[in-house]
């Protein structure tokens, strides 16, 4: 394997670095004050809310540092006596519900057979959504067994949700498809 003499001075430069750090904390240097430091740095000037994060019935408390409005790092509360100042990983990625670039903005929509996705309105596409519910419910709902026993129920629609959407969601949407005779459904609002 050849080795340029730039990935020489890299390795030679990572593997002293961490031969020195390794010794100071062998030694028994507290690194504690510069990792504070260093987090002191990071949300400096910034407003600190305190908020919930939304993903189960624990209900979690978070601190949300912003800047200018903008949403710069949200951490656990250490005050909240339910989490400790801990989250899960999905708490821990709170901070991706806001500002992930690759988050979609916009309503999507691939034809049957289309290679291409069309940029659709929204209203269009709940119309669309509300359009085929309608239809499959009215094609496939039951009323009752062969026995006479009610039901009122369809077989052809299953309700996804989750634990990455809001718990209040979650309650609303349940409502929503046991309203429509949906039986088939699965979100974090069982629970």
């Amino acid at each position: 394997m050849q080795v340029s003499r730039r990935d020489f001075l890299r390795l030679s430069l990572g593997a002293g670095s961490g031969t020195a750090l390794a010794g100071l904390v062998a030694s028994g240097v507290n690194l504690a004050p510069a990792v504070a430091r260093a987090q002191e740095l990071r949300i400096k000037g910034a407003k600190t809310t305190p908020s919930i994060c939304p993903y189960c019935s624990v209900g979690c408390a978070t601190l949300v540092h912003t800047i200018d409005d903008r949403i710069v790092n949200i951490e656990g509360d250490p005050r909240s006596p339910h989490n400790e100042g801990c989250l899960c990983p999905k708490g821990a990625a709170i901070f991706q519900l806001h500002v992930n670039p690759n988050r979609p903005t916009q309503v999507l929509h691939r034809a049957a057979g289309a290679a291409d996705w069309a940029v659709w309105d929204f209203e269009r596409a709940m119309n669309r959504i509300a359009e085929l519910v309608k239809k499959t419910r009215d094609e496939t709902f039951i009323q009752t067994l062969p026995d006479g026993k009610l039901i009122n129920m369809t077989p052809a629609i299953f309700a996804l949700g989750g634990a990455t959407l809001e718990i209040e969601f979650n309650h609303i949407h349940q409502k929503l498809m046991r309203g429509l005779g949906v039986v088939a459904i699965e979100n974090q609002a069982r629970i």
